[in-house]
């Protein structure tokens, strides 16, 4: 679980370089939407986004993911740092609930909605979301279950006997693998269904439940974001 709530200033630097070598081209015949994905881990979560702009036709998407290792409020902090210096189409956060606070998780989320920055957390971890792709859980579980039970399906479905699947977070394989053998509209429909179970913004009591739906919903279909 990362910790840290400031963002570093070499951060910010990095993203400012990246966005001034990154500078748009005009051209009228393209409708590329630009995402700016701020994520609490470095690998999992942006290995997984990227992997969106290889599924829709070229000049469609530009995702641009960075990850800041820091709590909530860190990853939204950083957030709206970095969207004062770029012009994205849409911005989004993804956090964890995990073992931090739930002030500091409540916190981390309405300042995200009160800076219009959106939101795909989950609780309590962002496997839940993987999870989904092949069954509907409402049952709280720790990262350690959500492993264990992603594994087993993957691995039931793969017929992987001698040559069992072992998730690694920092995988670039999930995306595929998903694809393959989860089904990600169900994936969708599944996290629905545990959103509508509660009904108060004591996010942090919501568990299980996650919004990464939201997001992918958008990067599925990027042309809605100018329909918002």
């Amino acid at each position: 679980m990362t910790t840290q709530r400031k963002i570093d200033n070499s951060l910010l630097k990095r993203f400012e370089r990246k966005e001034n070598s990154n500078s748009r081209k005009v051209n009228s015949k393209e409708k590329r939407v630009y995402f700016l994905i701020v994520c609490e881990g470095e690998e999992t979560e942006p290995n997984y986004f990227k992997a969106f702009e290889r599924e829709l036709p070229p000049y469609t998407l530009d995702i641009q993911t960075w990850g800041t290792r820091c709590d909530p409020l860190g990853v939204v902090n950083a957030a709206i740092e970095f969207k004062k210096r770029s012009k994205k189409d849409s911005v989004w956060v993804v956090f964890d609930k995990d073992d931090f606070p739930a002030r500091n998780f409540n916190a981390a989320i309405e300042k995200a909605v009160a800076n219009d920055i959106k939101c795909a957390w989950s609780n309590e971890a962002f496997e839940l979301w993987y999870i989904l792709h092949f069954q509907y859980l409402n049952t709280a579980l720790s990262r350690n279950d959500y492993q264990n039970l992603l594994e087993s399906e993957i691995n039931k479905k793969a017929n992987k006997g001698k040559n069992p699947f072992k998730y690694k977070k920092n995988s670039k394989e999930m995306f595929q693998l998903l694809k393959k053998y989860g089904n990600q509209e169900q994936a969708i429909q599944r996290a629905i269904k545990l959103e509508q179970q509660f009904d108060n913004q004591q996010y942090a009591t919501h568990n299980p439940c996650t919004l990464v739906h939201k997001l992918v919903e958008e990067l599925n279909n990027p042309q809605i974001v100018f329909e918002k």
